[in-house]
């Protein structure tokens, strides 16, 4: 069984970069602060599995919209919209 792992936050940006270069990303296709805030408040409003789960969905619209980063962002603002009413549905 492997320990759980706590990122440092530079981790981050040096995950980014290496996911980057996997997949033949630009340097601002990997919006992380967009993302981080999308999955603290779908895990605040909804449950914390659903944030990687909804991070997901979040992409795979924007992919589908045609990936610009302005997709992403409505993608990411309608995700969030739907977990902050989620507790009121």
């Amino acid at each position: 069984m492997t320990e759980p792992r706590t990122l440092p936050p530079e981790a981050l940006n040096d995950w980014s970069a290496a996911l980057a270069e996997r997949f033949d990303l630009g340097e601002g296709d990997i919006p992380i602060s967009l993302i981080l805030d999308l999955a603290r408040d779908v895990a605040n409003g909804v449950a914390r599995p659903a944030a990687p789960l909804s991070a997901f969905v979040a992409g795979l619209v924007a992919g589908r919209a045609g990936g610009s980063p302005a997709d992403t962002e409505a993608a990411v603002a309608a995700v969030v919209e739907l977990a902050r009413g989620w507790e009121n549905r």
